[in-house]
């Protein structure tokens, strides 16, 4: 792969990512489910994961990492590296325990986000801030709300990977 492919490649992921943020940034925010609205942009990061595998999902895990430490609410630096860690392990376990595809993405999309939650749950149990059943009333929601957007996440996502080149060289 060229130096121009692999730019085309991931600028062409970046440009996907845009509608995934502006649908979640600025449209599913203003009508919140159940008290909760979906995170998107850790979906979009496991979905290009579960397709490219390990090493691209954690380059493009990073960079949406960064992107939500920059949009959510105190994050402190964690989404950086937990997206980069649920894009490396998603990749991973799609690429040798799954196929790659949306049932792959499902079941990696439903652990990643519940790994996000109990890691968020931890870090508040520990502090004495808040207690288990109000972060459950949060965080099951939060995840079955977000689970309703894997589809359509994944199908733009499978879009652009059908078509850039796919021989990724990091």
């Amino acid at each position: 792969m060229t130096r121009q492919d692999f730019l085309i490649k991931w600028g062409v992921y970046a440009l996907a990512l845009l509608p995934v943020w502006f649908l979640e940034l600025y449209v599913l925010n203003r009508f919140p489910v159940f008290g909760v609205t979906p995170m998107l942009l850790p979906l979009a990061a496991i979905c290009v994961a579960v397709l490219e595998g390990a090493v691209a999902g954690g380059g493009f895990g990073l960079a949406v990492g960064i992107l939500c430490d920059a949009v959510y609410f105190n994050t402190d630096g964690t989404m950086t590296i937990g997206i980069c860690v649920l894009g490396i392990l998603a990749g991973v376990v799609a690429q040798y325990a799954l196929r790659q595809d949306l049932v792959g993405c499902l079941l990696c999309s439903f652990v990643g986000l519940v790994l996000m939650d109990l890691g968020r749950m931890v870090v508040r149990l520990l502090a004495w801030q808040t207690p288990v059943s109000a972060m459950l009333a949060v965080a099951v929601p939060e995840v079955l709300w977000s689970m309703v957007f894997v589809p359509p996440v994944y199908l733009l996502f499978r879009w652009v990977y059908r078509r850039v080149p796919k021989k990724t060289v990091l």
